[in-house]
């Protein structure tokens, strides 16, 4: 069974360990019964009850043989202990979505900040969750981590640890590490991206082997354009970082916008600072006016410059993208579906929020634990067939069950619709129809992809 550890050698010494008990407890009985006293006449009438064949020492080597009894059994069973399936679980070293993005000015300086914002203790959440599987799937999970130093590094990560007879893996890292990886493990192995949203994962640099829990850029600029859409406000101004990623970000707000039936009335480019010289492209003031919108979107990935937008756009308007209402897949105010629960036990375990990067790993966990338990088996083919298939149903408490779209290998999962701390929608919002499965109004449907397993 693929990454199953429980080497025969052990359960040979543990079964011996358990026979050499068991002979010598019988010896020991032997003995005591031997050695004891002859039994007594009955009692005439109105006398006492005297003790007979053990004496009065049989009440204890009663109770030791019972111990003795247990130890057996108990040294039986663990001879045939449940084998174990080992989960691998590799990131960066350094990685610019934890270490440069997303970080509050103040937080750089603060020494209460959440400095760890890794997926790792989602990683953790979802063993202790899936060990509850451990009866009905006839094996027990493990998680083992290496955090390495590039795409290179991490390849030679994962043919070590296929060395070692694991076969499951889960990936933090960005789009374009996870994109190298998947191409060169090939398919000996089954990946699992935690945390990583681009869309060429799940087009043109998608693998057969390498499944997605984190939901794709797509899905989250359609849920954004279903909210826009259903409150009216059709006309966008688009406000762009000067990062790539922020280039890749508005490419996919303008699919949805043009999906939904969205307007883009302008894109005016921005840059970070307070630079005097640049304040056509840093003042608000000029980058919101002399245009018409109903709603300001931003793609800001670096995160600070958006900080700056609520509120203080020239015309009264909301503000979407990077800061206001903010697409996410996992938030911690959510308060249905279980949610809080989850939640939760996710403080109890690491003593902070549990943020969308954690819900990823959890996710994936979760999955892993019900294609085992399910498909009943642990080999890799199997397994890797049970989460293709549509009998895959996983509550990750966001309301529905989930499976893969077999088209890209998509976790299929509603969007929230955030602000900082509430979830103010749901996304598919009421109204948006599929033919199929209404998740399927978020993202990249089979008719546009591009991916060719």
């Amino acid at each position: 069974m693929g990454g199953v550890a429980r080497s025969a050698a052990t359960q040979k010494s543990l079964t011996t360990a358990a026979s050499h008990l068991a002979n010598r407890l019988a010896l020991f009985v032997g003995a005591a019964a031997r050695h004891a006293p002859p039994p007594q006449p009955s009692p005439a009438r109105g006398e006492g009850v005297k003790s007979g064949g053990l004496g009065r020492f049989g009440s204890r080597i009663l109770l030791l043989v019972m111990l003795a009894l247990t130890t057996v059994f108990a040294t039986a069973a663990l001879a045939q202990e449940t084998p174990v399936l080992t989960i691998g679980y590799l990131d960066l070293n350094q990685d610019p979505r934890y270490d440069d993005w997303g970080i509050h000015p103040v937080d750089i300086r603060s020494s209460t900040a959440i400095t760890d914002r890794r997926a790792w203790p989602g990683a953790q959440l979802g063993l202790n969750d899936i060990e509850r599987l451990k009866r009905v799937a006839k094996t027990g999970f493990a998680l083992t981590r290496e955090t390495v130093d590039g795409a290179a590094a991490m390849t030679a990560a994962i043919a070590r640890m296929r060395e070692e007879g694991i076969e499951f893996f889960l990936i933090d890292a960005p789009g374009p590490v996870v994109a190298e990886v998947a191409r060169a493990v090939g398919d000996g192995a089954v990946l699992f991206n935690t945390t990583a949203t681009d869309d060429m994962l799940r087009n043109d640099a998608c693998q057969p082997h390498l499944f997605h829990t984190a939901p794709s850029q797509a899905m989250m600029m359609d849920a954004l354009a279903q909210f826009l859409v259903s409150k009216k406000w059709h006309e966008v101004l688009v406000l762009r970082g000067p990062l790539p990623e922020d280039a890749i970000t508005v490419k996919s707000f303008e699919r949805a916008a043009d999906l939904f039936g969205l307007d883009i009335t302008a894109t005016r480019d921005f840059v970070p600072g307070a630079d005097p010289r640049a304040r056509e492209q840093n003042d608000l003031d000029f980058l919101t006016g002399r245009a018409d919108y109903d709603v300001v979107f931003v793609a800001d990935t670096d995160g600070e410059f958006a900080l700056t937008v609520p509120y203080g756009v020239q015309d009264p308007a909301p503000v979407v993208g990077a800061a206001g209402l903010v697409p996410r897949a996992w938030h911690w105010s959510h308060t249905r579906n279980g949610a809080p629960q989850v939640h939760g036990r996710f403080e109890r375990m690491h003593g902070r929020r549990m943020l969308e990067s954690d819900w990823g790993a959890w996710v994936a966990m979760k999955v892993i634990g019900e294609a085992v338990a399910r498909g009943k088996s642990t080999a890799r083919d199997k397994v890797e067939a049970y989460l293709k298939s549509q009998k895959l149903r996983v509550v990750a408490s966001k309301g529905p069950g989930m499976n893969f779209r077999p088209w890209s290998n998509q976790l299929r999962q509603p969007i929230y619709l955030t602000t900082g701390d509430w979830v103010a929608a749901k996304a598919p919002l009421a109204g948006f129809k599929h033919r199929t499965n209404n998740l399927d109004t978020l993202g990249i449907e089979e008719r546009e992809t591009t991916c060719k397993f």
